[in-house]
């Protein structure tokens, strides 16, 4: 039976540029579509959020351009908290599959690998 699921993931800019925060989520979206075999249609929305150590580009105009340009997708701020890893972008992507919640792979790349054993 179809359900909409959420997949997460997340990953680190290199620095606070429009270069560096493009290559980071584009990286981290070809990781996540790779690992769950994502496509366009099946995608209800995807949400990205970012420290608020980054603020020279949008993740959501990186997976437009490179993967999702159909897909309403969102950007935010993430609420401060001290001592959290800085540089870090974070996605939620909502996807419409028959796959069981167990079956869904999560992806964390650069500094983000800490975030998750």
């Amino acid at each position: 039976m179809t359900a909409c699921r959420g997949i997460r993931g997340a990953t680190t800019a290199d620095a606070n540029t429009e270069e560096a925060i493009h290559t980071a989520t584009s990286e981290l979206v070809q990781a996540l579509i790779d690992a769950n075999g994502l496509e366009e249609d099946s995608l209800a929305a995807v949400f990205f959020t970012m420290t608020p150590d980054l603020d020279a580009a949008w993740p959501a105009t990186a997976a437009r351009k490179s993967a999702w340009p159909n897909v309403p997708l969102m950007d935010s701020t993430q609420v401060v908290v001290a001592g959290s890893l800085p540089r870090c972008i974070r996605i939620l992507i909502l996807v419409n599959t028959d796959k069981e919640p167990k079956d869904l792979v999560y992806r964390y790349l650069k500094g983000a690998k800490d975030l998750r054993s």
